[in-house]
């Protein structure tokens, strides 16, 4: 058996932001035209008026105050309200392997790896752009890595699970190094018109290289332990897929293809789930919470982190004991608590212990208690 360990993160932002200001005026503007064009059935009452949104009200409801996507002048036109992302041709690079290959040099480069010093790429995140070929293959195809590849979706869970995989094929020997990748384009399932959603996410890219300790050219975080759980609810949900076709009648109107939650019971019943995850894989492992110098947590909603840090800490926890990167990226699936990991990491000393944890649909949530080796 191999100890594994965490060599090398990488994170790509796209480069155009969207504020809380500038979204505001981009939906009210299209709730403004929504009313007029249906102001006969909302005085009827069949149709309910779209209400205004506002940056406070966004604030208060996440802690975010802007967010990065892959294309901006599609969702702040009133009329349109999602991204514009042109089809790309069979033999060019898909939009996801593409994203998911700048977060991933970045990350070689901090390990001192090349691509083709790795066995196995997996690509996990909470959409993918096709069913197949797998993301995976064509990223491994495009890097020049030897080996397999897959796509894993456990939508924000994701890539702890990722890495749990990962730690997992080092550990046993059938893999000497990993790539976990996790490109989230989640403006595109995103329904930019829905009031009470509209704000929450944001695109990213991140990368994460899992192989033997004893490999490693410079610092590391040994995976110590990992913990996946999951409890199937339909509180968070998107069931736009293949089958979408064969259900006729309305099927480009119907909401529940694009991300759909049910946030106040999601809050109420995710935040045990989390807590008693975490307690217990650190009790299983003899570890205390004030063991624990960091916790990177998925970035999904402030509040819900504040709470979830509190509960487990058994007090209100020190900023730097659990950064919130929520403000500057909003929410980005499951590469949330992977930025930052990558982000608020490097302080930590030989012999710290942190901890992994995101959560989400499904529901899932995954556990990663990581050690700093200098």
């Amino acid at each position: 058996m191999y100890q594994p360990a965490i060599t090398g993160t990488g994170v790509f932002t796209p480069e155009e932001t969207i504020t809380n200001d500038e979204l505001v005026v981009a939906y009210n503007a299209h709730a403004d035209l929504f009313n007029a064009e249906h102001a006969a059935e909302i005085e009827a009452g069949t149709v309910k008026a779209k209400p205004h949104s506002s940056a406070e009200f966004i604030f208060n409801a996440s802690g975010i105050e802007r967010r990065n996507v892959m294309n901006k002048s599609g969702l702040l036109d009133p009329a349109r309200m999602y991204p514009e992302l042109p089809p790309r041709a069979d033999d060019e690079p898909g939009i996801m392997a593409e994203i998911a290959i700048k977060a991933a040099k970045i990350a070689l480069d901090e390990a001192g790896l090349e691509a083709s010093d790795i066995d196995a790429v997996i690509c996990a995140a909470s959409n993918h752009e096709r069913a197949y070929p797998a993301i995976a293959v064509e990223i491994q195809q495009l890097l020049g890595t030897g080996g397999f590849g897959f796509d894993m979706n456990v939508a924000c869970s994701s890539a702890t699970f990722g890495i749990q995989v990962a730690a997992d094929m080092v550990r046993t020997g059938s893999v000497r190094r990993v790539l976990m990748v996790n490109p989230e384009i989640c403006s595109g399932h995103l329904e930019w018109r829905d009031r009470d959603c509209h704000f929450i996410f944001g695109d990213v890219a991140t990368a994460v290289v899992i192989e033997r300790a004893e490999d490693a050219k410079g610092p590391r975080f040994d995976v110590i332990s990992t913990r996946c759980v999951t409890q199937f609810s339909n509180n968070i949900r998107n069931n736009n897929g293949f089958l979408r076709r064969t259900r006729d009648g309305g099927m480009e109107d119907r909401r529940d293809m694009l991300f759909m939650q049910e946030g106040r019971r999601v809050f109420k019943q995710v935040v045990p789930i989390v807590n008693e995850l975490i307690t217990s894989h650190l009790a299983d492992e003899g570890f205390e919470a004030d063991n624990l110098k960091r916790l990177w947590l998925h970035q999904a909603n402030k509040t819900m982190n504040d709470l979830i840090g509190k509960k487990v800490l058994g007090r209100t926890p020190e900023p730097h004991e659990q950064p919130n990167i929520l403000q500057d990226y909003a929410n980005t699936s499951s590469a949330g608590s992977i930025i930052a990991f990558s982000q608020n990491s490097a302080d930590l000393v030989d012999g710290d212990l942190g901890l992994i944890c995101s959560f989400g649909a499904g529901y899932s949530a995954g556990s990663v208690i990581l050690r700093r080796v200098a």
